[in-house]
């Protein structure tokens, strides 16, 4: 029944485009790449923002839309669909195509009843949430309370959330089936002539164990602590797996059956990030979302290291984040090895931002070469707030949408 139905989902897209040609509307005039501003509010005033600077673009073959991310663990169920919701609704109301990412990874404060295996005077207390978070070993006595990140600043975070755990995976499935839904209720909806506001569902972000939520050593006692005496000396990314801190990634290893003694293994930890993302892809799959609409977004921040590959799946288009490659993508040899690993229609630039000599000269270079690389569908600048007071970046991104 479960395949039927996936069917008449894909089928109903299918005669979607069909319903283009015969009102006259064809897909090939629909813009063939994006090029995404990323942290867009819920609200008019950014959505005008963003329309009054560039114009309309979606008649030409490089459109501007704008990203927004729903970290469902963040909030309340309800509040994640109003949100969402009225992303959409702007989206159509502004003409501005969109990149939905959805987030169960980097922010899940809302879920104590996960996380929260240690503090029986707050919500959510349970010691068998030990089972939920990361390790620092082979056992629940080793479990995490804390975590930390930079991202522009070093952050204390909660305890990274162990990918394998089925409770885990359970509340991720729970929202997800909740989201992608509308998504497409709403792509389905939209006049023939305005399918193409839908860029894509992106899933994962920069998706990995022990990079964007660390754990210094002897970490959890300094929870209790005053946030000025945690250490500051950060990571050294070409050293697998323990990044230059404390490992961690034994909880989802295990709780895989991969390991439960010796050695935490790289190649362990990229299985677990390419069964997290894969897992969602497929279930997004099987909800309805097709391929070419569907991103990933995986880690990988050291040359030759294989957490790159775990972006590639049957089910989406792989994507990877350029910073230090941002001017010239194909100089990322790893991410371009994994792109050569896929056979999906596309793939994405899903988190870029140029950051090298800040002229216009230089911007468009670094955006035309990005566009440039084979079956790119769309890139997206990290963020809107960053550059929209930058006039070298602003005028290059007008000089490409309007060629």
């Amino acid at each position: 029944m479960k395949n039927l139905v996936i069917s008449a989902l894909l089928m109903g897209l299918s005669l979607s485009c069909q319903g283009c040609k015969r009102q006259g509307v064809n897909s090939n005039d629909f813009p063939s790449q994006y090029v995404i501003v990323n942290g867009i509010d819920a609200t008019e005033e950014a959505f005008n923002e963003v329309a009054t600077v560039f114009g309309k673009t979606t008649d030409r073959e490089i459109a501007v839309g704008v990203g927004f991310i729903i970290s469902y663990f963040r909030m309340s169920s309800e509040e994640a669909t109003q949100q969402l919701k009225r992303y959409l609704s702007l989206s159509e109301q502004y003409d501005l195509p969109v990149v939905v990412q959805l987030d169960g990874e980097q922010w899940w404060s809302n879920r104590p009843d996960l996380w929260n295996w240690w503090d029986k005077d707050k919500p959510g207390y349970n010691p068998a949430n030990r089972r939920n978070v990361e390790w620092t070993g082979w056992t629940p006595d080793s479990a995490v309370k804390i975590g930390w990140r930079n991202w522009g600043r070093q952050l204390r975070v909660l305890p990274m959330p162990n990918l394998m755990s089925p409770d885990y995976r359970e509340a991720c499935h729970r929202e997800m089936k909740q989201l992608v839904p509308i998504v497409l209720n709403w792509w389905q909806d939209l006049p023939e002539n305005k399918k193409y506001l839908l860029v894509g569902i992106k899933l994962g972000w920069e998706s990995a164990i022990g990079v964007n939520n660390w754990y210094y050593p002897n970490g959890n006692s300094y929870l209790d602590k005053p946030e000025s005496e945690d250490p500051t000396y950060g990571l050294v990314n070409d050293s697998i797996p323990s990044r230059g801190v404390e490992s961690i990634g034994y909880a989802a290893v295990s709780t895989l059956g991969l390991a439960t003694s010796g050695e935490l293994k790289e190649q362990d930890l990229t299985r677990v990030i390419r069964l997290h993302l894969e897992d969602l892809c497929q279930l997004s799959s099987e909800l309805g979302v097709p391929k070419d609409r569907l991103f990933t977004h995986a880690g990988g921040w050291s040359q030759g290291e294989t957490l790159y590959s775990a972006a590639v799946n049957k089910f989406s288009c792989p994507g990877w984040s350029f910073y230090t490659h941002a001017s010239n993508p194909v100089n990322d040899r790893t991410a371009m090895q994994a792109l050569a690993q896929s056979d999906a229609p596309h793939w994405g630039a899903v988190e870029w931002l140029y950051m090298g000599e800040n002229t216009q000269e230089k911007w468009s270079s670094a955006i035309q070469n990005t566009l440039s690389v084979n079956n790119l569908k769309y890139m997206c600048i990290y963020n809107w707030r960053g550059i929209k007071d930058n006039e070298h970046a602003i005028s290059a991104i007008k000089q490409i949408v309007r060629r």
